[in-house]
């Protein structure tokens, strides 16, 4: 049944309110006087940010075995495929932006219970001008590159109108993804690389702007049960721009045969939203508009002008973030739903369940993150109180009701509190919901009121969704686990768009009591388990199921980890039981060169249950 609610002029449990609250149960044990002194002069003295700004200086072409620690399951065959920084440094220069360095690819090798890894470097056509040219020799997100003093504001201009992802770095530093049976190197440029998985060996460069009416696309395609890929891309076209949503169908000629199946209009002409992933259900394409824009003016002036991009993406602060639901039959706008600004990179799952979608999100209040991983404001953490308040985030769940009516019951003075010269998304944080049975509400308070019914009528469900006066359908998240997660991972062959309990996760709280934490959380009953060790950083963990699973997390969970100080030349894999969360093994290698944390990847199995 719904649910009838009040909303009242009060204090609003909005998402910045969810993100903000920093009562988690990240920390805060007793200290020696010793470890008090070093808290006093540093702000987050468990967090070691080095391991992300290390560079690789030689690569690993020949495996190196390592040394195993506990025991590795019998049945674990395969290769643990990572990408991400690999070096700020080109000669004398420096890249301004973590998203910058050169893109380093790493491969765990596991079988018969023995490990080695190995490490290249992605050869990219920008890492290979700027190797030549010992200095940065393109643009990147955050970095500007040496101007070519041969180039005329002409060339500059012209270069605007090239082909899609020409004018652009193509270092794909960001995530791995199979195309059957070929693994590619992704960034958000439509440039991709494919690479060998065995070697790391940098094979062939492919522009999918080729292929399919593109400028650009997210790391994070979704690859399906059968084969077929589908990511999400922006095209431009001469109403403005519009989101589409791309298929490469699994078999031959996979991005001969691309195709787009869905799209929607970006909400602004010249500031279509950034885009990261995407959502996928059995009968919905999801996509989330953050009011993060990349501002096409801005962008072609920084091209012009030589400016990073970063430079070109605009937050507008009030302005709601809109949820799209597309039919995967048609490819046609089916629901839009709106919820309060909010940032985020990474969708952890989603699907439909009676009526509704249940999408669970990382979130942020704002893009602060992208900030904090400036080279210079990292360096300078320790002494910035604010850093860890502009990475806090939390997973949210959304609930959206795909029945509703204009369930909104009028009182007298519903016009001036909902007039139209108000802020939609202003006044939506002065709001609070109360249940409508609350008797300590008085009865000159009721008649300022307005009556709305709450839309989700999922059981367990606390988020909510309401249909305002103006029509629109807003809804408020819950939160899923009170500490800070990223790059989730869950049990993707057999959950991805289904209904799931469980993902995985790295922290992303620097001032808890040991940042380099892994997560697994159960988002059916709201519970938590976590992984460290001291001067440990861990990486995207990455679910493998046993090969006859019992459960949904009967299997392992893999993570590449660096270590952190002075333990440069340290890395390795840990095998933790999915259950428990606990170890089951290890293997650890020490390297000719630093070697620095990654990001995203994909776990390559070598045997099958059959």
């Amino acid at each position: 049944m719904s649910r009838s609610v009040t909303l009242i002029f009060t204090r609003a449990m909005d998402i910045g309110s969810l993100i903000e609250d920093d009562s988690s149960d990240t920390d805060s044990s007793a200290v020696s006087e010793d470890e008090g002194k070093k808290k006093s002069s540093e702000c987050y003295p468990n967090c070691d940010v080095n391991v992300w700004l290390r560079s690789c200086e030689q690569e690993i072409v020949n495996p190196i075995e390592g040394i195993v620690k506990g025991n590795i399951p019998e049945w674990l065959n395969g290769s643990l495929l990572r990408n991400g920084p690999g070096s700020l440094k080109v000669g004398e220069m420096t890249f301004n932006h973590l998203f910058d360095s050169s893109a380093l690819l790493h491969r765990f090798n596991i079988e018969d219970g023995k490990v080695t890894y190995q490490c290249r470097f992605l050869k990219s056509d920008v890492y290979k001008k700027n190797t030549a040219a010992q200095r940065i020799v393109v643009t990147e997100f955050g970095t500007r590159a040496v101007p070519d003093p041969c180039q005329t504001i002409f060339n500059k201009i012209a270069s605007i109108f090239r082909k899609p992802g020409e004018n652009s770095s193509d270092n794909a530093m960001i995530s791995i993804y199979p195309f059957g049976d070929e693994y590619f190197a992704f960034t958000e440029s439509p440039i991709i690389h494919k690479i060998d998985p065995t070697t790391l060996n940098t094979e062939a460069k492919l522009n999918l702007s080729d292929y399919v009416g593109i400028v650009n696309h997210t790391s994070h395609p979704h690859v399906m049960s059968d084969g077929t890929v589908y990511n999400l891309g922006c095209s431009v076209t001469k109403t403005g721009p519009v989101y589409t949503i791309i298929c490469f169908p699994n078999g031959e000629n996979m991005f001969e045969n691309a195709h787009i199946v869905a799209s929607v209009p970006a909400r602004w002409k010249f500031h279509p939203g950034y885009m990261h992933t995407f959502g996928i259900t059995e009968n919905f394409f999801i996509i989330v508009e953050q009011p993060l824009s990349v501002s096409v003016p801005s962008m072609l002036m920084s091209q012009i002008k030589n400016e990073p991009m970063a430079a070109s993406l605009k937050w507008f602060e009030t302005q709601q973030t809109y949820i799209y639901l597309l039919d995967r039959d048609t490819g046609e706008l089916r629901h839009t739903f709106h919820a309060e600004p909010f940032f985020y990179l990474h969708i952890i799952n989603q699907y439909e369940k009676e009526g509704h979608v249940v999408l669970d999100i990382c979130c942020y209040k704002d893009p602060g993150m992208l900030n904090c991983m400036y080279i210079e404001t990292m360096k300078n953490m320790q002494t910035n109180p604010d850093y860890a308040k502009m990475f806090r985030g939390r997973p949210l769940r959304f609930v959206l009701p795909l029945s509703y009516k204009n369930s909104m019951k009028n009182s007298p003075s519903s016009s001036s509190l909902f007039g139209v010269t108000r802020s939609w998304s202003g006044l939506m944080k002065k709001l609070s919901v109360t249940e409508s049975e609350d008797n300590d509400t008085d009865a000159s308070e009721k008649s300022r009121d307005l009556t709305l019914t709450n839309l989700v009528t999922l059981e367990g469900m606390k988020a909510t969704a309401y249909t305002l006066p103006n029509s629109t359908i807003f809804c408020k998240p819950e939160i899923l686990c009170n500490l800070g997660c990223e790059t989730p991972r869950i049990y993707y062959e057999k959950h991805l768009g289904r209904e799931y309990q469980y993902f995985y996760a790295i922290s992303s709280d620097v001032d808890a009591e040991n940042p380099g934490t892994l997560i697994k959380v159960d988002v059916l009953n709201k519970t938590k388990l976590t992984w460290c060790e001291e001067n440990v950083y861990p990486s995207e963990p990455i679910f493998v199921p046993n090969p006859y699973p019992k459960s949904e997390d009967d299997g392992v969970v893999l993570a590449a980890m660096v270590w952190g100080r002075e333990e440069e030349n340290r890395v390795g894999l840990i095998v933790l039981d999915a259950v428990t969360f606990t170890e089951l093994g290890r293997s650890e290698f020490t390297t000719p060169g630093p070697v620095p944390k990654c990001l995203h990847g994909w776990f390559q199995s070598t045997k099958t249950n059959e």
